[in-house]
């Protein structure tokens, strides 16, 4: 469960974000998070044991947690804002759409290793194919009119099959056909390509949409990949005189709970958890005072 909450540190006009695990118990944990930031997504495991969660501002960062929320596999940091598990949960997809460039990464879960990665600009769409291999991307309609069509992708990196609409022609929905339950078997993982079409076919550059009345005028508008932010542009967070206010408040909070625990109090596991943090932001607090 991911909350949003007030940032009394002043480190972001959002709010701040926190990820929570809750139990049929009642048990509630809150997952110690290791880069401040928002928490673009959360899935579970088919296997029902983990589940991964991209969070913190860009370059996010990814992790694999168990349920007793400790990171099992970090995927360090990266432009993603998707995530995807294979319909056996043996591999992973972590992918970056919207105003992303389009970065697709394939992990191996058991070996915890990346297996390919390539790009698939202007994705609105990704879904895998039951038997665990394959997966689809699309560019679609109403998200974007322009460059509309569909990829098949081998979980290697290889572009297996493309099929572009014509001009003017919009493509509202791609989804993979069912199957019965029980149809595919569990494959071992090969790092080895197999063969794939040369290339996408080239696209010409997305245009700006432009109402009727302004067409023919020069757009002042940018698409994402052009778009090159300023220093004045940066989030508030990047505020180094910001951020180290922030984390001097946590640190400040961990010492009242490890002064509350030499008292004789007993903490949640919660708390327990951020106490554990004071390392990794104490490490950090000193690199901006260098």
């Amino acid at each position: 469960m991911a909350v949003v909450d007030v940032d009394s540190g002043n480190s972001s006009y959002y709010g701040e974000q926190k990820l929570y695990y809750l139990d049929a118990e009642g048990t509630s944990v809150a997952v110690s998070l290791s880069k401040n930031g928002p928490v673009y997504s959360v899935e579970w495991s088919p296997s029902s044991t983990e589940f991964c969660a991209i969070f913190g501002f860009m370059p996010a960062k990814a992790a694999l947690f168990n349920t007793k929320c400790e990171t099992i596999l970090d995927f360090g940091e990266g432009s993603r804002n998707m995530i995807s598990f294979s319909p056996f949960g043996n591999m992973l997809v972590l992918a970056g759409f919207g105003n992303l460039k389009g970065n697709v990464e394939f992990w191996d879960i058991g070996k915890k290793q990346l297996i390919s990665k390539f790009l698939a600009p202007d994705t609105t769409f990704l879904q895998w194919c039951p038997d665990g291999e394959h997966i689809v991307t699309a560019t679609t309609a109403p998200r974007l009119r322009v460059s509309n069509g569909y990829r098949i992708w081998h979980y290697t990196g290889s572009l297996l099959h493309e099929v572009m609409t014509p001009t003017e022609t919009e493509l509202w929905q791609v989804m993979w056909l069912p199957v019965p339950e029980g149809r595919f078997e569990q494959k071992e993982i090969s790092y080895k390509a197999v063969k794939s079409i040369a290339t996408a076919t080239p696209q010409e550059k997305a245009a700006v949409y432009r109402p009727p009345g302004a067409k023919g005028r020069p757009s002042p508008v940018k698409l994402h990949d052009e778009v090159k932010l300023t220093k004045q542009q940066m989030p508030a967070v990047q505020d180094p005189e910001k951020v180290k206010r922030s984390l001097s408040k946590k640190l400040d909070q961990i010492e009242k709970l490890k002064e509350q625990r030499a008292a004789g109090k007993v903490l949640e596991k919660n708390q327990v958890a951020k106490i554990e943090t004071e390392e990794a932001l104490r490490k950090e607090l000193e690199e901006l005072e260098l």
